[in-house]
């Protein structure tokens, strides 16, 4: 964690007068760091060694050779990947009382540090003081993550929000950090600059946010100095997604030990939000109990979308199956009304249409939303794209969507989309009201041969007797214009008196009549059928 540097390096041992080391070569390279110190006599020790290690001998089969010394230098150091650095031992009865040439010459060429060390101080106290010093730095850095935590705490209990708890974090770590909402909306930050940060992290939070609680992610990106900066999301809440937090900058072993309480912390000031803002939601259901009245009038509607701030010339309603919804990771053991209205009972299952109704308030504007029994009801402006919100927040979920109206006819678009969630149960799909959708939705969910057989009564012998397919064709337009002869026409490009020529012919195959309400219903089935691939 900055600005301390907590890392052990040769010329801190060098620095410690009790072990009395010499500099014989490579002292250029004593900010090596020092992960251990390791004995070995070995004439190729780098097999044995993981990396960092100060490796220590007395020299016993060193070679006398410059080639020979300087095979031994390269094995040692492993490619980068060894030792990093040499201690030779001296005294009167070892093998060395003065550095070997050879071996001061391969050390300066590869750039290794080599010690000394005379013999009055045992390698045993080398080894010691690199853990004991490697231990204290440990133990410092441990003392400043407690201290840090401490101050990320004292600053979430500040009452300051979430604002106050990434500055905290910025202050311990030197790291920019900002939460969103599930959407990706920004909540608070702790930047230098949060909207290029949040444009850099716009899609890491859209895939973090599609698992809910169960995954993080990582990138990078360029920062304004042209260098790369590592960017990691992290989900927040406690049962369900909350929030997201971003954070951008180097993320050393210590910051990420107080990542975790940061998370902590910021998911129990998200979870405390949610938990205030339960009435307003309330406030919100009970407008839309009024926007839904049978005797709402255009005034009225007006009131309740502008108390709401919803400015929208044009809404539709669209209801959420609850007990098929799977926005959250777990079910809270008991529930309540939460969005307001009337809840089925208490549980599980009305714990999830409570939560589900809260997650639909935060993503429409206006938070128009309500529970009524197994249903999440909510009615928004006609330019919000509801597959996208439902998708996020209730993936798998059946839906219904009514057709847009006016304000005033919210209570008619709604009853379009709860007429819509059994059809969309059995096809395992969103279903939205629009002309043709609901009879197309149906047929796709009938057998395929008894319609096949029906299309085949009907229209075998039109299809049989036109061969270029024009009299089936000219039926099929006169049937979708509703039975006009000039709005057929116009989008056939016809005259109106072939239009109707051709009607006749095409009712002679079929030994079907005009003016039979049966018959022009049969048709249209058939037709209805055949374009689907019956």
């Amino acid at each position: 964690m900055h600005p301390t540097d907590d890392t052990l390096r040769i010329a801190d041992l060098v620095a410690i007068p009790e072990l009395r080391l010499a500099v014989a070569a490579g002292d250029a390279n004593l900010d090596r760091p020092v992960e251990a110190a390791h004995v070995s006599e070995l004439l190729t020790p780098g097999q044995w060694l993981q990396g960092g290690e100060l490796l220590m001998t007395i020299g016993l089969l060193l070679p006398t050779t410059d080639e020979a010394c300087a095979a031994y230098v390269r094995d040692a150091a492993a490619d980068g990947a060894g030792a990093c650095g040499l201690v030779l031992g001296l005294g009167h009865e070892l093998p060395h009382q003065s550095p070997p040439a050879p071996l001061v010459r391969a050390a300066r060429a590869a750039g290794m540090p080599l010690l000394t060390v005379p013999d009055e101080v045992p390698f045993i106290a080398v080894t010691k003081a690199v853990f004991e010093a490697r231990a204290a730095l440990r133990r410092r850095a441990l003392e400043r993550a407690f201290e840090a935590q401490r101050r990320l705490t004292t600053a979430a209990a500040s009452g300051q929000g979430l604002a106050a708890t990434l500055r905290a974090w910025a202050a311990a770590t030197g790291a920019d950090a900002l939460v969103t909402d599930p959407l990706g909306r920004l909540i608070a930050d702790a930047a230098r600059d949060p909207e290029s940060l949040l444009g850099d992290a716009e899609d890491l939070v859209r895939r973090v946010a599609a698992r809910g609680l169960h995954g993080s992610g990582s990138s990078t990106a360029g920062s304004a100095e042209g260098t790369a900066v590592r960017i990691e999301v992290l989900p927040l809440g406690a049962e369900r997604l909350r929030g997201l937090l971003v954070l951008a900058g180097r993320i050393d072993a210590d910051a990420r030990l107080l990542a975790s309480g940061l998370v902590s912390l910021l998911s129990l000031e998200l979870e405390r939000r949610h938990l205030a803002d339960e009435p307003v939601r309330r406030r919100r259901a009970a407008l839309l109990g009024r926007l839904l009245a049978p005797d709402t009038t255009p005034e009225r509607a007006r009131d309740v979308l502008a108390a709401a701030g919803l400015a929208a010339e044009t809404v539709r309603g669209f209801a959420v199956e609850s007990t098929g919804a799977a926005g959250g990771p777990e079910r809270r053991p008991s529930g309540g009304s939460g969005a307001g209205g009337e809840v089925g009972g208490e549980g599980p299952e009305a714990a999830k249409g409570t939560d589900l109704a809260a997650d639909l308030a935060l993503a429409i504007p206006g938070g128009l939303v309500r529970v009524v029994g197994n249903l999440v009801e909510a009615v928004c402006g006609g330019d919000l794209d509801v597959f996208d919100v439902l998708a996020r927040f209730a993936p798998g979920a059946a839906a219904g969507i009514g057709p847009l109206t006016a304000p005033e006819d919210a209570s008619f678009s709604m009853r379009g989309a709860r007429a819509l969630v059994p059809l969309s149960r059995r096809a395992g799909r969103p279903v939205e009201n629009e002309r043709g959708a609901s009879s197309d939705l149906l047929l796709s969910l009938a057998d395929r041969r008894a319609l096949t057989g029906f299309a085949d009564a009907v229209l075998g012998p039109l299809e049989h007797a036109d061969g270029n397919g024009e009299l089936t064709a000219t039926l099929e337009a006169w049937l979708e214009a509703g039975g006009s002869w000039d709005e057929a026409g116009r989008r056939l490009a016809v005259h109106r008196h072939t239009v109707r020529n051709r009607v006749d012919k095409a009712m002679a195959a079929t030994g079907r009549r005009l003016d039979d309400g049966g018959d022009r219903f049969d048709l249209w089935l058939a037709l209805r059928i055949r374009r689907q691939g019956g």
